[in-house]
């Protein structure tokens, strides 16, 4: 078979389930832990400062692997074949969960977290398979369902986790790395390889350099201005991630329970805007003013943070920041729209690199500052700060922004 007839052979439904399955469990492997983490750091740790210290150290970690590692398994698979390094990474994470679930200490949860880092391509190794796979009139419509079983995955595995982390904190680990396992054996047994040997590319070093995406990218003197604005709200966002549940159990005393119903309000209501209501949004304001309302209710709601006084007020902002959860999509869209066609899977990739050298930075430096009022009263203002620091980045996005887009002109 020549390569272009292979690359139009429709996807037989076990190929693309098995891509769908593999991101869903690999989200909801990762949703599950993320309500009980910061609380198992701190079986190991003597007080509060340490365990928002290490868990910081900890999430910088995990980051710099897939940070790293990811690019490195993306070209490798087209070297390899896809199916082999799918295996890695699933075979890899059920690793990650049993070492962090038997951790006696904090040095193994460092290894867990290294395991784990370096194992997670399933995203981008997945949607290749499924390119593969797909005809030309199918392909969009497989990255959709693969980019609703991630959403799926990461709704479902907070709450989850809060669940089973109520009853044992190592409970969602294994439950976690049982789910990878699964998913190891039906791939083994059950899904061919969808890269034929005459299509793939030889691996080059300068293929999977991290850093160049970025560079490449600030080069570009016409979008420079929004990319920065991007990156302030998405290490605002990652500092609220790395935070949220250590920031509620230091001041409401809130379980593993009351966090993961929390973080599946927050995946549900992101859902809800972004896979119903954006293409509403975006008629009704535009893709600039979207931009500018979402990263305003963003900045108004982490000063509510820092200022909430009961755990009920938390539900409350999340569920009133909906616009929030559109300024992201705007502001990829404005940039899209001014790249061409043929650059756009490039451009797409040096954001998420945006994104996941935000993964390094910022939790080390929210938990810093959370570390730092650890110590004081719950009630205290200052327990907030971290929420604070958020809403000064945004409020540096909002002001950039409104420069921009005053410079560039833009409609909408």
């Amino acid at each position: 078979m020549t390569s272009s007839s292979s690359a139009t052979v429709p996807a037989r439904p076990g190929n693309l389930n098995f891509v769908l399955v593999c991101i869903f469990i690999d989200m909801l492997g990762i949703g599950l832990i993320v309500p009980v983490m910061p609380l198992l750091v701190g079986e190991f740790v003597a007080a509060r400062d340490q365990q928002a210290m290490w868990f910081g150290v900890l999430t910088m970690v995990f980051g710099l692997m897939q940070f790293i590692f990811m690019p490195t398994l993306g070209a490798l698979s087209d070297r390899v074949g896809r199916r082999p390094v799918l295996m890695y990474s699933m075979a890899g994470m059920c690793l990650n969960f049993l070492i962090t679930a038997w951790a006696p200490n904090l040095a193994w949860l460092f290894i867990g977290r290294v395991v784990g880092g370096m194992s997670s391509a399933s995203m981008s190794v997945a949607s290749a398979y499924a390119s593969d796979i797909s005809d030309h009139d199918n392909r969009a419509k497989s990255f959709g369902k693969i980019g609703a079983a991630f959403g799926l995955g990461f709704i479902c595995g907070p709450m989850l986790g809060g669940l089973l982390g109520g009853v044992n904190l190592h409970l969602p680990f294994y439950v976690a790395a049982a789910l990878s396992a699964a998913n190891l054996v039906y791939g083994y047994f059950a899904v061919p390889e969808s890269l034929p040997a005459s299509r793939r590319s030889p691996f080059s070093l300068a293929r999977v350099n991290p850093f160049s995406a970025i560079l490449k990218l600030l080069r570009r003197t016409d979008i420079r201005g929004v990319v920065f604005v991007y990156t302030l709200m998405v290490f605002a966002q990652m500092t609220l991630q790395s935070t949220w549940v250590l920031f509620t159990t230091f001041r409401f005393d809130w379980t593993p329970r009351e966090n993961g119903i929390a973080l599946f309000c927050v995946g549900l209501a992101a859902a809800v805007v972004q896979a119903g209501l954006l293409g509403i949004l975006i008629r009704r304001f535009g893709e600039v003013r979207l931009a500018l309302l979402g990263l305003t209710s963003g900045c108004i709601t982490f000063v509510l943070y820092g200022l909430a006084t009961q755990g009920w007020m938390m539900y409350v902002f999340i569920m009133t920041n909906l616009l929030a959860f559109a300024a992201g999509p705007a502001l990829q869209g404005i940039i899209s729209k001014a790249s061409p066609a043929n650059e756009q899977g490039e451009l797409m990739g040096s954001l998420q690199s945006i994104s996941s050298a935000g993964i390094i930075v910022m939790p080390i430096a929210g938990t810093t500052i959370l570390g730092m009022t650890s110590h004081l009263p719950p009630q205290d203002w200052r327990v907030g700060s971290t929420f604070f620091a958020c809403a000064l980045l945004q409020a540096c996005a909002i002001f950039l922004a409104v420069r921009y887009f005053k410079t560039h002109r833009l409609k909408g």
